[in-house]
C-alpha cells in the first residue's frame, strides 16, 4: 500500500518533468518505440499473468490517446531511420491463451490496432495446458490451430514463442534449433505463410543467450522480443525489441510507458558475451514471476 502511494506521488510530482522531456524528445525526433506485452485477458481464474478485461480496455484507451499504435514492421522502420517524433507503441501477446479470443483480440481488431501474437506451438497442437498453470492448480485452455488460423486471416501477426515455452539459456545448439527454428516451421505449416517474429519465453536477461539470438537471425526472423523492460530509441538495434509488461496496476503501467528520465539515466549494460543483444536502455522490475 505504501509502495503504491509512493509510486502515485512520484508519478504525479514528476508529470511536469515528463511533459518537458517529451517535448525535447519530439523536437529532437528521438521518441522511443515502446512494446507492451500481455499474456491472458480474462475476469476469471486470476493469476500473475492475467489482466482483467476492464484494466486491459483502460490501458488500450490510454495508449490509443497518446501513442501511434503500429505493427512490428513499422516499429522497426521508425527505429532504423534514426528519427521518430511521434510517441509510438506496439501491442503483443505471449503464450497463446484461448481466453484472449473472447475480449482482448476482438477489441483490438474492432479498433484496427495492430497486434503480434506469440504462441508456443506444442500447446497449440496438442491442446494441453501450460505447465506453469498446472502447477498453480489452474489449468487453462491454450489456443487451437483453428484459432491461430482465424487470427492470421483476420490480420493478426502470429509469432513464434518456441515449441515448449523453453528457457533458451539452458539449451544446447541442437535444442535451440528444435525450439526456435522448429517453432517457426510449425507455424508456417499451420498458416501457410511466413512467420517473421519471435519472442523469448521468460525474456529476462538470465533467460537469453547470444547463441539463441544468432539462431533466430539465421532462421530468418525479422526481429525478436525480450521481456525485461526497455525503451527502443531511434537508431538502436531494431532486431531486438525490448518490451514492458502490461501491468495490471495502472499507475505502474503509465509510469513505465511515459519514459521516466531516472530510469533512462540508470541504464545498465548486460553481459558483453550476449553479442547479439544491444545495450539495455532500461531494466524493469518485472512482477509477472519472470515469465514471458
Amino acid at each position: 500500500m505504501a509502495r503504491r502511494w509512493l509510486l502515485n506521488t512520484y508519478y504525479t510530482v514528476s508529470t511536469p518533468v515528463r511533459w518537458t522531456m517529451e517535448q525535447v524528445r519530439r523536437y529532437r525526433r528521438h521518441e522511443p518505440v515502446q512494446v507492451v506485452f500481455y499474456h491472458r485477458v480474462a475476469d476469471d481464474v486470476p493469476n500473475p499473468w492475467t489482466i482483467s478485461t476492464q484494466s486491459f480496455a483502460e490501458q488500450i484507451d490510454w495508449l490509443s490517446q497518446r501513442f501511434d499504435l503500429v505493427s512490428m514492421a513499422e516499429a522497426q522502420y521508425r527505429i532504423e531511420r534514426g528519427k521518430n517524433r511521434r510517441p509510438t507503441a506496439v501491442v503483443t501477446f505471449d503464450d497463446g491463451y484461448a481466453d484472449n479470443m473472447n475480449f482482448a483480440l476482438p477489441l483490438l481488431l474492432e479498433r484496427k490496432i495492430p497486434v503480434t501474437y506469440f504462441v508456443s506451438t506444442d500447446y497449440i497442437r496438442n491442446g494441453k495446458p501450460f505447465p506453469h498453470d498446472v502447477e498453480l492448480g489452474q489449468p487453462l485452455a491454450p489456443n487451437t490451430v483453428d484459432d491461430i488460423r482465424r487470427l492470421a486471416e483476420a490480420g493478426i501477426e502470429i509469432g513464434a514463442h518456441t515449441r515448449s515455452h523453453a528457457n533458451v539459456a539452458e539449451l544446447d545448439s541442437q535444442q535451440l534449433q528444435h525450439e526456435i527454428v522448429g517453432s517457426k516451421q510449425d507455424l508456417e505449416l499451420m498458416l501457410g505463410r511466413e512467420v517473421r517474429y519471435f519472442a523469448f519465453p521468460y525474456g529476462q536477461p538470465q533467460h537469453l543467450s547470444g547463441e539463441a539470438f544468432q539462431v533466430a537471425q539465421q532462421a530468418g526472423f525479422a526481429g525478436v522480443c525480450s521481456a525485461y523492460g526497455g525503451y527502443n530509441f531511434p537508431g538502436s538495434d531494431s532486431f531486438h525489441l525490448e518490451r514492458f509488461h502490461g501491468d495490471p496496476e495502472f499507475v505502474r503501467f503509465k509510469h513505465w510507458l511515459s519514459v521516466d528520465a531516472m530510469k533512462v539515466f540508470r541504464s545498465p549494460s548486460f553481459d558483453p558475451e550476449l553479442t547479439a543483444m544491444p545495450q539495455v536502455h532500461e531494466r524493469q522490475e518485472c512482477i509477472v514471476g519472470e515469465r514471458g
